[in-house]
Order: structure tokens, then sequence, then C-alpha cells
């Protein structure tokens, strides 16, 4: 017998991009897990800082919806990528060229909401060979059903699903060194 491939489990530094997806003001007065999503946003935010990790974000029409929200915008790198789309699916509508130009394969993809962009949009990348992590506690729908299906979907197509703690310190790899540190503080 075989042992299984578990690579496609692995988050490296060195090939992760951060995807955030549609975290816009008016889509997320109407979501209840706000708060832990901007929380969680702002771990993996931390990581990507500390770890030089590439970060794209998505905004759904923002004329209608919004800008991204304050308190994940105030916390994005000024090298951060932003995408205005109107696709649900970001990789139909410039998302692709963003990755392939960054030549990394791995997606921590966190957002709203999970059965409609952050899913057709794993969905699609998974479909093109990316290796998606979907950031189960960093990613909200209006209802909980909506949510809880979404991430079964993607979990069913081959993402990994972790949460933000989790796929931070799978970045970190040790407890040491000064992103490590940053990393702790943001998770207290």
């Amino acid at each position: 017998m075989t042992s299984p491939d578990l690579t496609r489990f692995h988050l490296d530094a060195q090939e992760a991009v951060l995807l955030i997806i549609d975290v816009q003001t008016r889509l997320m007065a109407a979501m209840e897990d706000r708060d832990r999503v901007c929380r969680n946003t702002g771990i993996l935010l931390t990581a990507a800082r500390e770890l030089h990790i590439p970060v794209v974000v998505t905004e759904q029409y923002p004329k209608g919806l919004g800008p991204t929200v304050p308190e994940v915008a105030e916390q994005l790198p000024p090298d951060a990528r932003v995408l205005e789309k109107t696709a649900f699916d970001a990789a139909r509508d410039g998302l692709l060229p963003v990755l392939e130009a960054l030549g990394r394969r791995s997606v921590m993809i966190c957002g709203d909401e999970a059965h409609i962009c952050v899913f057709q949009t794993a969905r699609s990348l998974l479909e093109a060979g990316y290796r998606v992590f979907a950031v189960e506690d960093a990613i909200c729908s209006r209802s909980s059903a909506n949510c809880r299906s979404g991430l079964a979907l993607m979990d069913r197509m081959g993402a990994c699903v972790l949460t933000a703690e989790g796929a931070a310190f799978d970045l970190l790899k040790v407890a040491q060194g000064p992103a490590f540190k940053a990393v702790s503080a943001a998770v207290k």
C-alpha cells in the first residue's frame, strides 16, 4: 500500500499568496461573522507581512458595494494588488494573470461569500493547478448554512480547509524569531 501524497497540504511561505475576496463595507455589514472574519484576516495579514507573502485583494463592484472594510484595508501592505471585478469568480476577472506573474502556486483564500465568490474562485484555482487553502474562520456568508455549504464544496474539490491560526503557524514552521513573535501576538 502506498502512502497518500500529502504535499498539497503543506503551506510554504515561499510559494504562498494571500487572496482576500470581497471584504467590503456594504457586504460585510450583512455578515453575522463580520468581526471574526476581520480578526482572522488580520492574523493572515500579519503572517503575510512578516514572511513577505504577496497579498491580492478583490472588490466586487466597489462603486455599489463599497471599498474593503477599514480594519482590513489599514493592514494591507503597500504593494498589495487590489482588483476590481464584476464576475463572482475572480479567476474570470483578472486574477489568474496576477497570480502567474507572482509565480507562486499556493493560494490562501479568505473573504465572503463562501458559497459564491470564494467557492467559484477556489474551484477555478484548483482547475488551474493551484493548491488552495480555504481559511474557514476568515470566510463567511450571510447565513451559516451557505458558509458551511461553500466550505464543504471546497473541501470535496480538494482545497485544504484550515483555520487562520493553523495557516499562520504552518507558514512559520518554527517557534522562534521576530515573525513568530508577531504572529503569536496577533493570535492572542
